[in-house]
């Protein structure tokens, strides 16, 4: 999990009383009044000795109380001793990881993108959004490629990566190509450098352009030239990824506000703060827990993010994870990204 902030030595009482509160709220949703943790907490204290405690807690910053004698909910720095300090999760349910793992399965056998299943997956057994960021191309091999016509001299490049994955990029063109000659140059590509790295194509392209200039017209130079482009270096490892279930976090309550809900959904939508936060957790090992304004990212403050890389033979490829409000069940979230990052990796070493 994400390296512990420097926290307080709490006592016992203190420990059992917050991590009481915390499942309470994360369970209800409501702030929790000293009277509910007297009798909840198992501790057989006052609830004159609870508010005490949630007193010095609220000093130290580990809880707030939002309205006057209405109960106190934890803040960030609370949430993040919660699951530093006081949550032990339990692995998935076996149960819950084989089916994990059979629907996975399903998805490569019916030659469906394991990527993007998996994102789906995991909004459905989280009942929030679910991310798989698409595996890192430097691993990825070319199986065919096809280019179309597109309006205003752009270009559809369609590339079939590996077995059965498929990516579609565009590149924009400075004047219009014909469908006949798009159709040469996919061939081309196709025929020469099928089962090819991607990262290698490029300067073996270059080198028979250069080869066959003069066999070559004019229109096919040129767009061999740019089909060039998807295998540039920054376009083989460019991170994208796969979202689902985001219209999901419109149930939380703690989205309630149009225009909060509104920017979340546009970020999302839009990828570059995701992306960024993503692309930090492929150098972290295991879980990695974002709370609140730990992501950096203004939009992401009512949101935790958990987050796990995965590997296909021990090269970590990508990253998945689940986005929901900070009020999550952790002790649930956590272990299933866990083994869906896992499973995702064993499913995609089958691919290669």
């Amino acid at each position: 999990m994400k390296a512990s902030t420097e926290h307080v030595n709490l006592d016992e009482r203190s420990r059992r009383l917050l991590k009481s509160l915390v499942e309470r709220y994360i369970t209800d949703g409501q702030p929790v009044g000293s009277r509910v943790l007297a009798r909840s907490s198992g501790l057989g204290v006052s609830a004159a000795t609870v508010r005490n405690v949630m007193a010095d807690l609220e000093d130290l910053g580990y809880v707030a109380a939002p309205h006057t004698s209405a109960g106190r909910i934890p803040t960030v720095l609370g949430y993040r001793f919660f699951i530093d300090a006081l949550l032990h999760p339990e692995p998935l349910d076996a149960r819950q990881a084989a089916a994990l793992a059979r629907s996975l399965d399903a998805q490569y056998l019916s030659g469906g993108n394991v990527a993007e299943s998996a994102s789906r997956l995991l909004s459905s057994l989280s009942d929030m959004a679910g991310v798989v960021t698409v595996p890192r191309s430097g691993r990825a091999t070319l199986r065919q490629i096809e280019f179309l016509p597109l309006s205003e001299n752009r270009i559809l490049a369609i590339l079939v990566i590996n077995e059965r994955d498929v990516q579609n990029r565009i590149i924009q063109a400075e004047r219009t190509y014909s469908a006949s000659e798009l159709e040469r140059a996919g061939n081309f590509i196709t025929e020469r450098f099928s089962g090819e790295r991607l990262p290698a194509i490029r300067s073996r392209l270059e080198a028979e352009l250069n080869d066959m200039r003069s066999d070559l017209d004019s229109g096919m130079r040129s767009v061999l030239s740019m089909g060039g482009q998807l295998f540039e270096p920054d376009a083989a490892t460019r991170l994208d990824y796969y979202l689902a279930g985001q219209t999901k976090l419109m149930e939380f309550p703690e989205f309630g506000e149009v225009e909060r809900l509104r920017e979340l959904l546009d970020a999302l939508q839009q990828k570059q703060s995701l992306l960024r936060l993503f692309d930090d957790c492929l150098r972290a090992e295991g879980v990695r827990i974002y709370i609140g304004e730990e992501s950096g990212y203004r939009v992401l403050d009512e949101c935790s993010v958990v987050t796990a890389p995965y590997t296909v033979d021990g090269e970590v490829v990508g990253t998945l994870g689940v986005i929901g409000p900070t009020r999550m069940a952790y002790n649930r979230i956590i272990p299933l990204v866990d083994a869906a990052a896992n499973l995702l990796g064993t499913a995609l070493k089958s691919r290669n």
